[in-house]
């Protein structure tokens, strides 16, 4: 019975953190973007692109629990696992996406201030998403 309990709160912790994250990524990049808005608002469609990236994880959160199984007796066999599994990939996707749009954020700062820096903070955003998806992976590989 509580190896079951502790599978579901698994698969709850690999949703709601990642959608957790995404949340907090995507603000963080879209409080810049609001502040760069009155430097350069021609500028609003590179904004929007980098402050959506972070949304991402809470995708990736929401695949792992699509694809995980659901009833009783997968839970009370491998219920630790699920358990372990859905905590170490939530809090994964949890800080990758805080830490993304943080980068995002700097990203937007630059363009902002005429630097023409889209390009490259998407590839450096593509970095931490990398560990999101070894998350991702992992909970798909069980």
């Amino acid at each position: 019975m509580l190896t079951t309990i502790l599978g579901y709160v698994g698969l709850a912790c690999v949703l709601c953190l990642a959608g957790i994250g995404s949340c907090l990524g995507t603000t963080i990049a879209a409080n810049t973007a609001e502040g760069a808005l009155k430097t350069a608002p021609e500028m609003s469609s590179s904004y929007m692109i980098l402050s959506a990236m972070p949304a991402t994880q809470g995708l990736y959160g929401f695949v792992a629990f699509l694809f995980w199984p659901k009833d009783i007796a997968a839970m009370e066999a491998s219920g630790l696992i699920y358990f372990g599994v859905g905590i170490a990939a939530g809090i994964v996707c949890l800080f990758s996406a805080i830490r993304q749009g943080q980068v995002c954020a700097n990203g937007i700062l630059g363009i902002s201030q005429g630097h023409n820096v889209r390009t490259n903070t998407m590839i450096y955003a593509a970095l931490p998403e990398f560990y999101a998806i070894l998350a991702l992976v992992a909970c798909l590989m069980i």
